[in-house]
């Protein structure tokens, strides 16, 4: 017969089902993933008052039955008494955040850095593995200290920042805990994060606070971009770069990341990191490599480029010679244009090309109108309608362009205060906070990756304008979309009257392929200019019809109606049919975390106010006190309004949710 722990004493408060099952219940805090429930697990919904009276101490504090232990602990038992395991009742109830028992057992006098557990770690650190934001502010509250080293060496913001916990890495920061702690071995949180986490947070967040890119552990001499490359982390590696990771750090074992990268077998990452040391060895030997590592000089021939080539394709073809000698004219051209490209391109230019191709396409479309379709328009009026719209769509565009969209501005002391207060209120949550820049995101706010900058009522970032657009400069946007539109039909318009004084056209008989011919004969340079404004006319004038659609019918921004599923304000929950007994609300109305199986969601914005009025407030149109538009300041709401009759009703944005561990 096997003999049990002498711990094991059913009649022992601290005893619990797992003493027979071979401690199933996850005691190890080992990972943060929660196990599977022990056998005779009960849940919640189905626990009866006979049950509560029967759990041990351990289990009535996992379950949070507060009546049940305060019973026990009543009885006499000692609150810091360790179970078999050696784990604290505070333990327990910090990794299942069970906040109300922590102030029961707190005022019994629990003592709050406790160690315990096979790591030897505190509360503190069990709840920093498992996420539990409010629990980690109600521990520090008591005093617990967050720069205490568990057993493997690790305090509670190496902790967080190993497993993902990107609001207790900044609250934790935000509390005074150095961003670059190092542990047992020498590895700072911006390490852990890299080895550990695919995804831009923490990372993020620790660079944003000033985390030592290129500092080296004690053990192996990595740095943080050695860790990210041993994991093959490329969202991380890319962020180290654009931060100056050193990709020629040594480590103790004299490997560089590139020899980490060869190591792991990691193909993609070894090309990307050799083709940055071909750059940078040629950077120091020629004139050429020192012009394309100078990011402003490659900026300027990114916008020169396109400038260069639509005159190329057109020019050459337009010239009195013959097709040969035409073509032999087109091969170094081609060559010039591959070494350019080869040379002075890279994917950090790719915000910049169309903006360029937009300004050259516009040059040479107003030059082919001026040389060469002018003379064939008979109406002054249309002269003067092209002058005016392109007057307007300069405007416009320049407006869009430059405009600051709404970024939004804060200090340190504001992120830190920020921090504390989401945090200690229990509303520090990803999806209201930038990790990037640290602070309370707006309603209808996003953080633009290519700005590097949270924009108020962000709608997208337009490579065309090569700016966000946002609430300050949306309304320029659909002018410049507007007025684009105009511009590039005129153009055709002229170049068809052009077509039709220079060449007889008869699609009946030449077909499709006679009548290019014709054009081309005529003027390919005039022919190429229009294939460039067709094609921009198909997707301005799409843009234009989606952008319209979205402002006045939806009233939502690009962004909303491409991450609606994110954006809990637009969710509305109705009953499918009416049911008795199924659901606590109305039928016509349900919580998203009701559990009521007889409801349908749908995704309705809460700031449609007709199609008209909507129209109306992205104009800011008044017309002689005719048309009122709604002006909100989207920089600083950061809630729906819930009175009635206010502009903007709905759910509010902050919902409290019941979160269940049971480890």
């Amino acid at each position: 017969m096997e003999e049990k722990d002498p711990s094991c004493n059913p009649l022992d408060p601290l005893y619990h089902v797992d003493c027979d099952t071979h401690n199933t219940h996850g005691g190890d805090e080992n990972g943060g993933n929660i196990p599977p429930p022990p056998p005779g697990y009960i849940p919640p919904a189905t626990i009866s008052a006979e049950d509560m009276n029967s759990f041990d101490l351990v289990r009535a504090t996992q379950y949070g039955m507060l009546n049940r232990v305060t019973e026990l602990i009543e009885a006499g038992y000692d609150v810091n008494r360790m179970d078999h395991e050696n784990v604290s009742l505070l333990h327990w109830a910090a990794i299942n955040n069970r906040t109300e028992i922590v102030n029961y057992f707190m005022s019994k006098g629990a003592i709050v850095d406790l160690f315990g557990g096979h790591l030897n770690s505190t509360p503190l650190h069990w709840a920093t593995r498992q996420g539990h934001l409010q629990m980690v502010v109600q521990l520090m509250s008591y005093g617990a200290d967050p720069s205490l080293r568990d057993g493997e060496g690790c305090s509670c913001i190496h902790l967080s920042a190993q497993f993902g916990h990107t609001a207790i890495v900044a609250y934790l920061i935000a509390k005074g805990q150095d961003v670059d702690m190092l542990d047992k071995t020498g590895m700072t949180p911006l390490m852990w994060a890299a080895h550990r986490v695919f995804g831009y947070d923490p990372a993020r967040l620790l660079l944003t606070f000033g985390a030592s890119v290129n500092k080296q552990d004690k053990l192996n001499g990595n740095t943080s971009l050695h860790w990210a490359c041993l994991s093959g982390n490329h969202i991380v590696i890319k962020l180290m770069l654009s931060k100056g990771g050193d990709i020629h750090a040594a480590n103790l074992r004299g490997d560089t990341p590139l020899d980490i990268a060869i190591k792991m077998s990691n193909g993609d990452l070894v090309k990307k990191l050799r083709d940055m040391q071909a750059a940078a060895q040629a950077a120091k030997q020629s004139l050429l490599g020192r012009l394309a590592a100078n990011k402003d000089f490659r900026k300027k021939v990114a916008y020169v480029f396109p400038f260069f080539v639509i005159f190329i394709i057109g020019f050459i073809p337009e010239l009195s010679a013959s097709w040969a000698f035409k073509a032999l004219l087109f091969m170094p051209c081609f060559i010039l244009a591959n070494l350019v490209m080869r040379w002075f391109f890279d994917e950090s230019l790719a915000h910049v090309i169309p903006i360029a191709i937009y300004f050259a396409t516009k040059f040479w479309m107003s030059v082919t109108w001026f040389y060469y379709i002018a003379p064939y328009i008979q109406s002054p009026m249309f002269h003067v309608i092209f002058m005016l719209d392109l007057t307007l769509l300069s405007y416009n565009f320049y407006k869009a362009w430059q405009t600051d969209p709404g970024y939004l501005k804060s200090n340190r002391e504001d992120k830190i205060k920020t921090i504390l207060e989401l945090a200690e209120s229990q509303t520090l949550r990803l999806e209201q906070f930038c990790s990037t820049c640290l602070i309370r995101k707006p309603i209808r706010s996003k953080h633009c990756s290519v700005c590097n900058r949270c924009v108020a009522k962000f709608d997208h970032h337009c490579p065309w304008v090569d700016n966000c657009v946002g609430a300050n400069n949306h309304h320029y946007f659909i002018g410049f979309l507007f007025f684009l539109s105009v511009l590039l039909s005129l153009g055709i318009y002229g170049v068809v009257q052009f077509w039709g004084a220079e060449c007889e056209i008869d699609f009946y008989e030449d077909g499709l392929t006679g009548s290019i011919y014709k054009m081309l004969k005529v003027s390919p340079w005039v022919f190429w200019i229009n294939l460039n404004t067709g094609f921009h006319l198909i997707w301005v004038s799409s843009l234009f019809v989606c952008q319209m659609y979205q402002i006045s019918w939806l009233a939502m921004t690009t962004n909303e109606r491409m991450n609606q599923g994110r954006y809990r304000h637009m969710h509305q929950f109705s009953h499918k049919a009416a049911s008795s007994g199924e659901c606590k609300d109305s039928k016509d109305s349900c919580e998203s975390d009701c559990h009521c199986q007889n409801k349908n969601l749908k995704i309705v914005s809460p700031f449609n106010r007709g199609p008209v009025r909507n129209v109306v407030d992205l104009f800011g149109w008044r017309c002689c006190g005719l048309l009122r538009p709604l002006k909100v300041d989207w920089t600083s709401k950061f809630t729906l309004d819930t009175e009635p009759g206010s502009a903007f009703h709905g759910s509010s944005l902050h919902q409290n949710r019941e979160n269940y561990q049971f480890v």
